[in-house]
């Protein structure tokens, strides 16, 4: 194992640990994956988070081999075609977290109710329609969800999000459950007014170069100013 790749499996562990610690997730029911080499890792079925080691980590191939005797989590099939289909996506953090579950059992959008929602890529947060989970079909629904977009919800499930890093997938899931829980705050008033397309295309566009920035970005923003 290189350097890498155990800094890879590290910081898989330590984000599942986070997902409990932030309150977005309970037990075992989440999991994470970063792209690594001819494939991707995967946080293991059924091991709670604060026995998680390394080795723990499944390494898995993009036909689904992966050696060794830990099984990959149960949903490495949605993970796996994220992946491959949004290569300009590294990882990808699924919860159960509860305001933004109890909306996907609505089979509801999250609607342009905060200009936070362009965090997810554009002026809504999908919902996949239902699907048993670990499927081929689950998978499939999820990656036509995710389409111009960075999350999604899944119908009586939980919520997908996805980033170029670990970190930027998680706190792109704190997001969606933020903006769920002001919907459900919101709904028993009746629906609430959205943002329009043009205005939240121009915070996508503020985004671009919102936080801090790499040398070339900011050379290109001085020149701008």
């Amino acid at each position: 194992m290189t350097d890498q790749e155990l800094t890879l499996r590290t910081e898989l562990i330590e984000a599942c640990r986070a997902m409990n610690g932030l309150g977005i997730n309970k037990g075992t029911a989440g999991n994470i994956s970063v792209r690594h080499g001819d494939g991707f890792l995967i946080s293991p079925t059924g091991i709670p988070y604060d026995k998680l080691r390394p080795e723990h980590v499944v390494a898995m191939n993009w036909d689904a081999s992966f050696t060794g005797d830990v099984l990959p989590s149960s949903e490495w099939r949605f993970h796996r075609d994220i992946l491959q289909a949004r290569p300009e996506l590294n990882a990808v953090v699924h919860t159960h977290s509860t305001k933004a579950t109890s909306v996907s059992v609505l089979g509801r959008d999250i609607p342009a109710i905060h200009y936070s929602i362009a965090a997810a890529g554009g002026d809504s947060i999908r919902c996949a329609p239902y699907e048993l989970f670990g499927t081929q079909e689950l998978a499939h629904e999820v990656v036509k969800a995710l389409e111009g977009r960075r999350a999604c919800l899944m119908a009586h499930h939980g919520v997908i999000a996805a980033h170029v890093s670990i970190a930027r997938a998680l706190a792109l899931a704190v997001t969606v459950e933020e903006l769920a829980t002001q919907l459900l705050a919101l709904l028993p008033m009746g629906e609430p007014p959205v943002l329009s397309e043009a205005q939240i295309a121009v915070v996508l566009e503020k985004f671009k170069t919102y936080g801090q920035q790499t040398p070339e970005v900011q050379e290109g923003l001085r020149h701008a100013s």
